[in-house]
């Protein structure tokens, strides 16, 4: 079994105390509702009573009926225009009546009463058509700043206005032609309306009509019982216990001096960071030696810990919009998987303690960003982001989904939610960049700068290409057999392919010293003595470094520059140098000066640079002579003492074996011999 190693300095564990305070400060001041119930499923606990008086919350269901249903009615609002009385007077007064002067006085009496009435204006907002054809409609009528409620039945239209005044004056004056008096006096011109409807203050009523239905219904008083001990939990119920709940958490506190409460915060929030602490020791130990990343993996956790707090105080409806997906790309982009998965299920931990459905929010993010972690590998250039998002969304809507199926399938027309979470999906993906300015201020290389590391086409590798070609080729074929390897053993492949690459980039500092690159005919360690020629390989590492500085590559790759021989020797001209009666007690200058392989990443590339190398000799490649290379070079590099350093076990090194035989096996697999074509079969 992998040996757990504790880090033994203080400064490993500063961050994890101010984690800790951090999540001590943030805690709820108030106890959560700790009961879980399910519709149709029985109550399993004692029986509840109400510990105090709440009001029973509507559903959303009924919210929404009563909502179109006040939507529905609408009151129109009309103004009074006080001054159109006035001008109907004044057009009555400068009508000739001619010898009819006792039509004036019933024609003033009709328009009084018209008027007392109100006369509805014609709008194209508005059909008093239909208001009319409804008795019991009502209107309101703004006068002198008040708003009176008026039924449609007592006001005129313009039309009843002047069919009123028509048939008031045939009764007054029978022997009259009043259809000629009236065509030839314009009588008509004198109704003026008086109510001019108000299509802005209808609307404002109404909006605010439906915006402040009331939420509640009815009210349990304090020992009521709300639900039995194994009473079938029904829609009713449940009605109760989602009203109770939402007061017991919004109402039930404990004073700022209570000691149990931060008794319990402060348990809580050491469990959680204890958590986090196991699961980076079990994961990747040597994390805490590289501070920076160390630093960056607790941030993330805090920024999850701290969003979760944040929204649960403003609106836990929020968290259906939160892109909490983003942790796992963020932890992606640095981190080995095993190492994201564990980080990424316990930054959702603190959802589970503010959120009010946390169960619900917890499984929906964690099986969301456990996809995102899978897919994101093949999705994660330009515009495949968005199907990477597309593929969360579809994943978190149907988690969603199946919990609505258990409360109750009309819980699934909640689209507003549906909404939420195609946000918070597209977030993930513009939110995304910011994880080039993480990469700069804490220093880190991110697996998108890895990709582009691994170009062919970049400078410095064309720069090895064109003068080191036979080394270009031994580091694309050690980078293609490594690859196989990483894969095997769950290391960081992109690292491995990148450390691959360059690891003897040193070697454009002096190509033609190194087989590889030889021009025919020509030897440059011809009369050079073995230490000297063992000196100008062994420089390949310094040049590198100094190689890797000048172009800004990251330190993590110079680490595989400095690791891929360690502390090995050059073994043909140490052995030439003892064959020729060498002193054995004056040999270190025959080896490197680099240091040992610390991660799995770098025991990896030593090996395929060794095997790939001398595989070049052999004579023959079958199974048993490519085995026997490799175990022969991995033994070697054993006895040199060369993986004491290293984070990697025996198992991982013998699945990394045999996974380098199975890919020189297919490398160098046999080929069909073409038979010469006989003279007569020539056409």
């Amino acid at each position: 079994m992998k040996k757990i190693k504790i880090p033994q300095t203080f400064k490993a564990y500063l961050p994890l105390i101010g984690l800790f305070l951090l999540l001590v400060f943030i805690m709820p001041r108030s106890p959560k509702f700790n009961y879980d119930y399910e519709k149709g499923s029985p109550w399993m606990y004692e029986t509840l009573l109400a510990q105090f008086d709440f009001p029973v919350l509507k559903t959303e269901a009924q919210l929404q009926e009563e909502r179109e249903r006040v939507g529905s009615d609408i009151v129109p609002y009309y103004r009074h225009d006080a001054k159109a009385l006035a001008r109907s007077r004044a057009g009555l007064a400068a009508i000739d009546l001619g010898g009819g002067s006792d039509i004036r006085p019933v024609l003033e009496e009709a328009l009084s009463y018209i008027y007392s009435k109100g006369i509805l204006a014609p709008a194209s907002e508005q059909n008093h058509d239909e208001l009319k054809e409804n008795p019991a409609s009502l209107i309101f009528v703004q006068k002198d700043k008040r708003a009176v409620k008026v039924p449609v039945s007592e006001v005129f239209s313009v039309e009843e206005a002047i069919a009123y005044l028509h048939d008031d004056l045939m009764d007054a004056f029978p022997e009259v032609n009043v259809d000629s008096l009236y065509t030839a006096a314009s009588l008509a011109d004198l109704v003026i309306p008086d109510l001019i409807f108000d299509q802005q203050t209808t609307d404002l009523v109404h909006e605010e009509k439906v915006n402040f239905v009331s939420v509640t219904q009815g009210v349990v008083r304090t020992g009521q019982v709300i639900v039995s001990e194994g009473e079938i939990v029904t829609a009713e119920v449940e009605q109760l216990l989602d009203s109770y709940k939402a007061e017991y958490n919004k109402s039930v506190g404990y004073g700022s001096s209570d000691v149990f409460m931060w008794i319990g915060n402060i348990l809580i929030a050491f469990f959680i960071v204890l958590v986090l602490f196991l699961a980076i020791c079990y994961c990747n130990f040597r994390i805490f030696d590289e501070y920076n990343m160390y630093l960056y993996l607790l941030m993330i956790f805090a920024i999850a810990a701290l969003s979760s707090s944040i929204v649960a105080k403003i609106d836990p409806n929020l968290f259906y919009m939160m892109p909490f997906t983003l942790i796992s790309l963020y932890l992606l982009a640095f981190f080995s998987r095993r190492m994201v998965f564990s980080v990424y299920f316990i930054s959702l931990l603190p959802m589970l303690i503010f959120a009010p459905n946390g169960v619900e929010l917890f499984m929906v993010y964690l099986v969301a960003g456990c996809v995102c972690i899978l897919i994101f590998e093949f999705f994660n250039r330009g515009w495949l982001q968005f199907v990477t998002a597309f593929i969360v969304f579809v994943v978190m809507v149907v988690v969603w989904g199946a919990f609505r199926l258990v409360d109750g399938v009309e819980g699934l027309r909640d689209y507003h939610t549906v909404l939420d979470l195609g946000l918070a999906a597209l977030l993930s993906v513009l939110g995304y960049p910011l994880i080039y300015l993480f990469e700069k201020i804490f220093k880190l290389v991110s697996n998108t700068k890895l990709t582009e590391l691994c170009d062919t086409n970049n400078t410095l590798l064309r720069t090895l290409a064109d003068k080191a070609p036979g080394t270009f080729q031994h580091c694309l074929q050690v980078m293609n057999l490594a690859d196989a390897a990483a894969r095997s053993i769950d290391a960081n492949v992109l690292l491995v392919r990148a450390g691959a690459l360059y690891h003897d980039i040193g070697k454009t500092a002096n190509p033609q010293c190194f087989t590889e690159n030889e021009t025919s005919g020509i030897r440059y360690h011809a009369g050079l003595a073995p230490k000297e020629s063992a000196q100008e390989i062994i420089r390949h590492v310094s040049d590198g470094i100094a190689i890797a500085e000048k172009n800004g590559l990251p330190g993590i790759i110079r680490e595989f520059i400095v690791s891929h021989h360690g502390t090995a020797s050059t073994g043909y001209f140490l052995t030439q140098y003892l064959n020729n009666g060498g002193d054995p007690n004056d040999i270190a200058e025959f080896y490197y000066d680099g240091v040992k392989p610390a991660t799995k990443e770098q025991v990896l590339l030593m090996i395929c640079d060794a095997v790939e190398a001398a595989s070049r000799s052999l004579k023959d490649y079958s199974q048993q002579t490519i085995s026997s290379l490799v175990d022969r070079i991995v033994d070697a590099k054993e006895k040199e003492d060369q993986f004491s350093d290293a984070d990697i076990s025996l198992r991982e090194i013998n699945k990394m074996k045999e996974a380098i035989k199975s890919y020189l096996m297919q490398m160098y697999h046999s080929r069909v011999s073409y038979p010469k074509r006989k003279e007569n079969a020539k056409k």
